[in-house]
């Protein structure tokens, strides 16, 4: 039930400059988390609409895969900015808004979702200018 989150999921979009040593993981309330997992796990619950919204299936070497869009890991990069730095969200937003990953509809949309359009507001209206 686990879904690739933050950084972890900014390397499968290839937005930004992390390389991320561990595996970043979403799980829902109540979800198994492995006692010794096989490579490094860092586990963080999502709830609700936060945990549900915004998932994308890939495959990964004939495997499906559940990663967050990047518009979902950009808003999720500043509702986490305590955990991965307030840097690592300026610059997965400005570089995802660069390559086109996302719209501003998209990202304002997981914004409030994730309930930090009051503390990105300022940082988008900056990009529209």
């Amino acid at each position: 039930s686990g879904v690739v989150c933050l950084l972890s999921a900014l390397r499968f979009h290839q937005v930004g400059t992390q390389l991320p040593y561990q595996t970043w993981m979403a799980l829902p309330p109540g979800a198994w988390i492995p006692k010794r997992p096989v490579w490094p796990l860092r586990v963080l619950r999502f709830s609700g609409e936060a945990y549900s919204k915004g998932m994308e299936t890939h495959l990964i070497d004939g495997v499906p895969v559940k990663v967050y869009g990047v518009a979902k890991t950009v808003a999720d990069c500043f509702k986490f900015r305590n955990k991965v730095g307030l840097d690592v969200a300026l610059e997965a937003l400005r570089e995802g808004w660069k390559e086109r990953k996302f719209t501003m509809d998209e990202l304002w949309r997981e914004a409030k979702i994730c309930r930090v359009s009051k503390v990105m507001k300022p940082y988008l209206e900056a990009f529209n200018g």
